[in-house]
């Protein structure tokens, strides 16, 4: 039994397909089919099923792809303590990042990080918090950019920086002429949410309840993006709330209907998060130090209450 037979068949569970497993471990599919048959051979027993397609799990193999998983990500941790004990700073490095902060946190710090880190090789996926915290549990995940706090004992919460909740409010709002507003003034009902999934949709939901009308049964609509929130809102099908950086991309003709809260202005918490026992992190303080260095400038706020991004029970 290698490394390298694992590898494969963690490939192969993954696509469910010898030839497209064989792509993304770079061999040839008689190759990968033949190591994985070995290692059967080996174990007597059969650990994918190729009747079915696509290709399905025996209940053994189930057992033996959980186990495989702790082999690898154990073994990867050995060039990790190497490369942590030269002080190092390459390699892969596995990062992911919540829907509201990619499109406008990524494009401040990436090139500034690819010139100055260029042996870092970094693999960023956009994923919900639920599927970041799984992925940082269980190895897949080196670090992520995600709201908090989230009160998970083995994930480390280093804060980046404090995001305001911004209104937007088209003429026709009730808010419109107010020149700031409090968390009192909100109306759930008429505010547009993002759908279900997204956390920044529940910090509204925890901020909207200490306001003086927290009944949140009926919602008027719900959206995957921001960019379609501005507009329903311009439609004049009610307000709705947005995080701060992405305020500073807006036509300045939508910019005329942001409205600040006042102090403390109800904010998120924006962290670097890692787990408890990760290794790399000589590439995680790279990467917190120039993150924070580049929002300094575009994000001052100090007075501000932190609002929870997990759904209420």
């Amino acid at each position: 039994m290698t490394i390298t037979q694992l590898h494969y068949v963690l490939a192969v569970a993954e696509y469910q397909n010898f030839t497209k497993a064989a792509e993304k471990v770079f061999v040839t599919q008689p190759t990968l089919s033949m190591q994985i048959q070995k290692l059967e051979e080996e174990l007597e027993v059969l650990i994918f099923d190729r009747s079915k397609k696509p290709i399905e799990l025996t209940e053994v193999g189930k057992k033996i792809v959980q186990q495989a998983k702790n082999i690898v990500n154990e073994s990867d941790r050995i060039q990790d303590i190497v490369d942590q004990q030269k002080g190092y700073i390459g390699g892969e490095f596995r990062i992911g990042i919540i829907p509201t902060i990619m499109p406008t946190l990524l494009p401040m710090f990436l090139t500034n990080f690819i010139k100055k880190y260029p042996r870092v090789h970094l693999k960023i996926e956009e994923l919900p918090t639920e599927t970041i915290i799984e992925r940082i549990e269980d190895g897949h995940l080196d670090a992520a950019i995600a709201a908090t706090p989230l009160g998970n004992d083995v994930i480390i919460e280093k804060p980046l920086y404090y995001e305001p909740f911004v209104a937007y409010t088209p003429p026709s709002h009730r808010l419109a002429k107010v020149d700031k507003i409090n968390p009192e003034d909100l109306d759930v009902n008429d505010i547009l949410l993002l759908e279900d999934g997204h956390c920044f949709k529940e910090g509204i939901l925890n901020l909207c309840k200490t306001s003086k009308n927290p009944d949140n049964s009926y919602f008027q609509l719900e959206s995957g993006s921001f960019e379609t929130l501005i507009k329903l809102a311009n439609d004049n099908l009610g307000m709705t709330l947005l995080p701060y950086l992405h305020t500073l991309e807006l036509a300045e003709k939508n910019k005329a209907n942001l409205r600040m809260f006042n102090e403390p202005v109800p904010a998120r918490e924006v962290s670097l998060l890692y787990h408890k026992n990760e290794l790399k992190i000589q590439i995680i303080d790279a990467l917190y130090e120039l993150i924070a260095s580049v929002i300094k400038g575009a994000i001052t706020f100090s007075n501000v209450n932190i609002i929870s991004p997990l759904a209420k029970k």
